[in-house]
């Protein structure tokens, strides 16, 4: 994205809530976020029912239906999207889990990231409880896995976007995956 463009969407972003620009938006983040979608699905066989595109289309229109957020800019946006992009895939997850709890040992590949499919629905929704009892334990390591993982956001991004050093978030990571790792075993 270019630095003309980056600013244009800050600023469209500071005022959706005055005069609704959510339309002008669309047309400057679809890419970014198409990118993301596309990842989930890179490695995936053709044929989902829920498609990168239908899932930027959700995602996005319920980011700018919250008139309560109050965005501070492009790098905020794409946090919250990742957000939104985790609700999506969670929603769909659980209307498709028709799979019963198996035996087997579930492969998340943290590091490989951004893979994801129909047929580990069951691993996303364990995925989501183990983010969720790892947000109550430490927030900002639960924070930096959602905008990796969810948002396709770079280390030095997601520094800037939780205001800490890429120090700190290269440790919150590396403790946060082997927690996950734990967690998600323990729960087979």
């Amino acid at each position: 994205m270019s630095k003309n463009k980056k600013h244009e969407v800050t600023q469209l972003l500071h005022n959706i809530g005055t005069n609704n620009k959510s339309a002008d938006l669309y047309p400057l983040v679809y890419d970014n976020l198409h990118e993301i979608a596309e990842k989930l699905y890179r490695r995936e066989r053709p044929g989902h029912t829920l498609q990168p595109t239908i899932l930027v289309n959700e995602a996005y229109m319920s980011l700018v239906d919250q008139d309560q957020i109050d965005w501070k800019g492009r790098s905020h946006f794409f946090a919250v999207s990742a957000q939104a992009i985790r609700r999506v895939l969670v929603h769909h997850a659980r209307k498709k889990n028709a799979i019963k709890r198996g035996s087997g040992e579930y492969h998340l590949d943290l590091e490989e990231g951004l893979t994801y499919s129909v047929e580990k629905d069951e691993i996303m929704l364990s995925l989501d409880e183990a983010l969720e009892h790892l947000e109550k334990l430490h927030e900002r390591q639960a924070k930096v896995v959602e905008l990796k993982f969810f948002g396709g956001m770079k280390m030095q991004e997601i520094a800037d976007e939780l205001g800490v050093s890429i120090k700190t978030i290269e440790i919150d990571w590396k403790v946060a995956k082997a927690w996950l790792k734990k967690f998600m075993r323990s729960d087979i």
